[in-house]
């Protein structure tokens, strides 16, 4: 087959041919074709690598997204001999290799297929830049749903789309727009029920088409490299996700403080201004954990220098506004003014630590400080560097980095030419493959920075580009959006996206970045925020003077504004029990309707549902003057949060929608628990944890996570884990707790509220002995009771 290149010359399409031997090596098998090799490693019963090499000769066996402790663990594998195919066998799945043209069919253990190549693996020489243009075709299966690949801006379903990864500064992007800022090669497939993963390691420019081109078939390639991908099986997407950790890393633990409201602007100036900010917030008692400084801060744009004229004595203010329960979190770019009496451009450059062109003059271009060098942190001696410079910031007392502009962004250019070189740790390569990590490789640099210098406490780092594993030390933002309604709804899908992508800990612009939003879509997307593991409002300046603070559009949106801030902070036991389910298991902070009740064709293609956790159902308003909306709710039954009525799931329902409200509904049987009120992370000792108790008739089970919120004494057994079990019926209500650790918190009750307990208690036994039940407890609609934190079972009859 022959393909027209831009340049009107052809390029020849080069497939398998027949398999002429083949051997095992351990749980590795190899396929020899007259110029190709198929490498076949089994990883586990349900994850398996594909690795070609086009013309007979593996490329490095290097990856920066595995995780270190990526283990291997096949159960019971081995290989059968057909007339037609080999078929790889492990407890899980079959992995059919064609000997005709070692074209792939996978299927269950009952012969089911779960994923099947049309053409498969094939490639042609890329004669305008080099190397080999590589490519797999694979077979859509009936009513298939795709989801997945990052931050695409685009209905959660990908079926019918075709979307390329090249990380791209897309400042005021809008719906479909294509590439952005982040690089996740990684995609679920789901049909009958069945859900499966395709995670294409290649750091060259990716596309990936899903039914655009032909109806009938999804292809996925990359313009370098090799063809490189793992297939994941579930069957349930959420432990496809798992499974996606385990290959690419899960996760730390973040300071409790990050999961509280962030304030940011474009530009906080002078310190005065920042001093006031952080009065407003104490002041009206609206809370807030964290305080942003953007690139006013620096003297002339120098990354670690303070601007000598608006902040003179950075030390001081951050000690204050720390005194005032206030983190600090700076900017950090990676363009490096040239300046000659500038240290850290003098230390970049003599140590060569500085990205370099093709023919060894600096990779220099115009970002915000003017002329730029720019550090390789491909070059592990560079981020060793890098991670150095963070000392003297961290003694300033700052808490957290965001790291901006590294797609790498260049003004006048775009980005980096593709013949600026790097070291990719050893193996000395263009730009086109080092593009897709330069910003996945700065966070990890400058995480490893904070993390050394704020020790025992724990960093905070935040990100604009990414690849595959950022998660396992950054958090990430959708990037440069903007005041619209549109927007609002792409902040939602687009957090889902990157949660089911591995990177669970991400948020929006809160308000928009770019433009003045209306004080009702403010509020709006504040309480959409409010259950993103990262909330944040962060707005450009602009000639008009206007900030966007929770405070800014007037006390009727201001008190709305306030009370969803105060539900977050109420609910930081259970979004920080979420975390952890995140960062032990890589289970998705955020779940798609279609990833909890993938059964349900009714979920597939529904954007505005997810669950945050477990247990909590939010469906947000996404248009102006909204009274009320439609909401799907899936297979259960469901309380809707405001004000306890109940719903049967599998259907949509309709809610009236005023502006102090939202629609947020709890699982039937859901235990959720609650801080009181607080206006930050340890502003006072927690005296009594609060257990939301949701009436559901089965068994249902809950979970508590806790450990002191910062440091890492819970790596050596210094945390809790609380389960709940609720098995209630008609006329009795029982739950259940048991306790395993090792930390002491500081409350020493508990107070229980029960939702929809549907009859009037007369009885109530604690751990076997009768406890007396007040009789306001009795008469009121929730049935709250406080119990000693050591309980271990309560029955109401």
């Amino acid at each position: 087959m022959q393909v027209a290149t831009s340049s009107g010359k052809y390029s020849v399409k080069h497939y398998p041919d027949t398999i002429q031997s083949w051997k095992k090596e351990g749980n590795y098998f190899y396929f020899y074709t007259s110029a190709t090799i198929l490498e076949i490693r089994v990883i586990s019963d349900k994850i398996v690598r594909f690795r070609y090499a086009a013309d007979g000769q593996f490329q490095r066996d290097f990856s920066y997204a595995l995780s270190e402790k990526l283990e291997e663990s096949p159960e019971n594998f081995d290989i059968r001999e057909w007339q037609e195919s080999f078929e790889i066998y492990t407890t899980a799945i079959r992995v059919f290799v064609a000997r005709e043209n070692l074209r792939i069919t996978i299927t269950d253990t009952e012969g089911r297929i779960i994923n099947q190549d049309e053409t498969g693996f094939h490639w042609q020489y890329y004669l305008q830049k080099g190397g080999k243009i590589v490519y797999c075709t694979k077979l859509i299966q009936e009513g298939e749903a795709f989801y997945g690949l990052g931050d695409k801006p685009t209905d959660l379903n990908l079926r019918g789309k075709r979307v390329e990864n090249f990380g791209t500064d897309a400042y005021g992007y809008a719906k479909d727009t294509d590439p952005l800022y982040r690089n996740i090669p990684f995609y679920y497939g789901l049909h009958n029920g069945i859900g499966y993963g395709i995670f294409f390691d290649n750091t060259f420019r990716t596309l990936f088409d899903f039914g655009s081109e032909r109806e009938d078939a999804s292809s996925f390639w990359a313009r370098g490299g090799e063809m490189n991908y793992y297939f994941i099986y579930g069957p349930e997407l959420l432990k496809v996700a798992e499974s996606y950790a385990r290959i690419t890393g899960t996760a730390e633990l973040p300071p409790l403080w990050a999961l509280g409201y962030h304030q940011c602007r474009w530009s906080y100036f002078p310190d005065s201004r920042v001093r006031e900010i952080g009065k407003e917030f104490r002041q009206r008692g609206i809370p807030c954990d964290a305080l942003y400084l953007d690139i006013d801060y620096m003297d002339g744009f120098r990354c670690f220098t303070w601007s000598p004229d608006g902040f003179p004595d950075p030390k001081k203010l951050l000690k204050d506004l720390s005194d005032d329960g206030f983190k600090t979190v700076v900017i950090i770019d990676p363009g490096i003014k040239v300046d000659p009496d500038y240290p850290i451009y003098q230390e970049l450059v003599q140590k060569g630590y500085a990205c370099k062109r093709a023919d060894g003059a600096l990779m220099e271009g115009d970002v915000w400080p003017g002329k730029c060098a720019f550090p390789d942190f491909t070059d592990p001696k560079v981020r060793d560097w890098w991670a150095g410079l963070f000392q003297d910031l961290t003694a300033y007392g700052v808490r957290g980095v965001w790291n901006d502009m590294n797609e790498p962004a260049v003004f006048e250019l775009g980005t980096f030419p593709e013949d600026v070189r790097h070291d990719y740790d050893g193996e000395n390569v263009s730009h086109r493959k080092a593009h897709n990590v330069y910003g996945h490789l700065m966070s990890k640099a400058t995480a490893a920075g904070l993390k050394k210098h704020l020790m025992p406490r724990r960093p905070f780092v935040i990100t604009r580009s990414a690849y595959s594993g950022t998660q396992r030390w950054s958090s990430v933002w959708t990037g440069d959006n903007m005041s619209t309604w549109e927007h609002l709804w792409l902040a939602s899908v687009q957090c889902q996206r990157l949660s089911v992508s591995g990177l669970s800990f991400a948020g929006s612009d809160i308000g928009g970045f770019i433009g003045e939003p209306s004080g009702e879509l403010y509020t709006r997307w504040i309480q959409l925020g409010a259950f993103h593991p990262l909330m944040r409002t962060h707005s450009a300046s602009n000639d008009t003077g206007f900030d966007q603070e929770p405070w800014s559009f007037g006390p009727e949106y201001e008190a709305v504004v306030k009370s969803f801030i105060q539900l977050r902070y109420r609910l930081l036991p259970y979004i920080y029990t979420t975390f952890w389910q995140y960062a032990a298991y890589g289970t998705p902070m955020l779940r798609p309707l279609a990833f909890v009740a993938q059964d349900d064709p009714e979920t597939h293609d529904l954007n505005h549902e997810f669950l945050l956790g477990d247990s909590i159902l939010i469906s947000h308003v996404s248009e102006a003057g909204m009274l009320e909306k439609s909401v799907y709710l899936p297979e259960g039954n469901w309380y809707y949060y405001f004000n306890d009525a109940r719903y049967a799931g599998k259907q949509a329902v309709t809610i009236p929608t005023p502006l102090s409200e939202m629609p947020i509904f709890v699982k039937a049987g859901a235990v959720v628990p609650q801080y009181p009120d607080m206006e930050w992370v340890g502003q006072r000792k927690v005296e009594e944890m609060i257990l939301q108790v949701y009436f559901g008739e089965g068994i249902t089970h809950s979970i508590l996570y806790e450990d002191a919120g910062d440091h890492y004494a819970y790596k050596t057994g210094q945390y809790n884990l609380v389960r709940f079990k609720q098995a209630s019926e008609p006329g009795l209500f029982r739950l259940k707790k048991k306790f395993v650790g090792r930390f002491e918190a500081d409350y020493r009750h508990h107070r229980l509220k029960i939702h929809g307990l549907p009859f009037r208690p007369t009885s109530c036994m604690v751990d076997g002995v009768a406890h007396e039940l007040p009789a306001e407890a009795l008469q009121a609609a929730i049935v709250e009771i406080q119990l000693p934190r050591n309980f271990e079972e309560i029955i109401l009859r």
